[in-house]
């Protein structure tokens, strides 16, 4: 196998990943992320269909891989479980505890996935890396997995809401964005009680509830966002 097989048989796995991560690629996003030409990106999704692989057409739109079709795992390289594992020291010292578990539950399930000496050399990392100025950071908030559930599937939550003068208030909101600083994370979200958009320190939540009730998305980007109210 020569060098332009190798690197094509690494594209299309590489393409496969991302057809499993999104629900819609463009053609002219994957040629620019695997710095090729649209009309090889045609290629190797027509070799992908071949091979078995059930991707969809969508007219000017792009390729979207079959619903509830998976491949096995695909091995991480020591390189990218390297990476993963100097990120894990970071979310170890997250200010929310929900996130720190739910992370350390999903690395454990990608280190077992790992060969015995892969698995060996990044459990040593994680044992002599740490970021010491963060060792003794406090957790402050609990909520932050329960707001990305309400954020993703559109759910109404209830929070009890302390602001800066203390003043306790309870709140219906429809969650936006999550965005984190220095000392806490943030949600932005509608707030049906003020009829606008609010800040949240996650921090001073005092007790949250997720509604079964969802609403209808906001039509508007991140950017948009900031655009509007920065």
């Amino acid at each position: 196998m020569g060098d332009g097989d190798v690197k094509r048989l690494s594209r299309l796995t590489a393409i496969t990943t991302q057809l499993q991560a999104k629900s819609l690629v463009t053609a002219t996003e994957l040629a620019a992320r695997f710095s090729v030409s649209v009309r090889t990106i045609y290629r190797d999704i027509r070799a992908l269909e071949s091979s078995g692989i059930p991707i969809y057409t969508e007219e000017g739109k792009g390729y979207r891989m079959a619903e509830g079709y998976r491949l096995p795992p695909i091995m991480f390289t020591e390189n990218e479980a390297n990476a993963l594992v100097m990120v894990e020291q970071l979310v170890l010292h997250n200010k929310d505890s929900s996130l720190v578990k739910d992370y350390s539950d999903a690395i454990d399930k990608i280190k077992s996935s790992l060969n015995s000496e892969s698995k060996a050399k990044v459990n040593l990392l994680s044992e002599r890396t740490q970021f010491s100025q963060m060792k003794m950071q406090e957790k402050n908030s609990d909520n932050l997995s329960t707001l990305q559930c309400a954020l993703t599937n559109f759910f109404l939550i209830d929070i009890g809401y302390t602001d800066e003068a203390g003043l306790l208030t309870q709140r219906r909101i429809e969650p936006f964005a999550l965005l984190s600083t220095r000392n806490s994370w943030i949600l932005v979200a509608w707030c049906r009680l003020r009829q606008d958009f609010r800040n949240f320190r996650l921090d001073r939540i005092q007790n949250l509830d997720l509604l079964s009730e969802t609403f209808a998305p906001h039509e508007m980007t991140l950017e948009d966002y900031f655009c509007r109210y920065g």
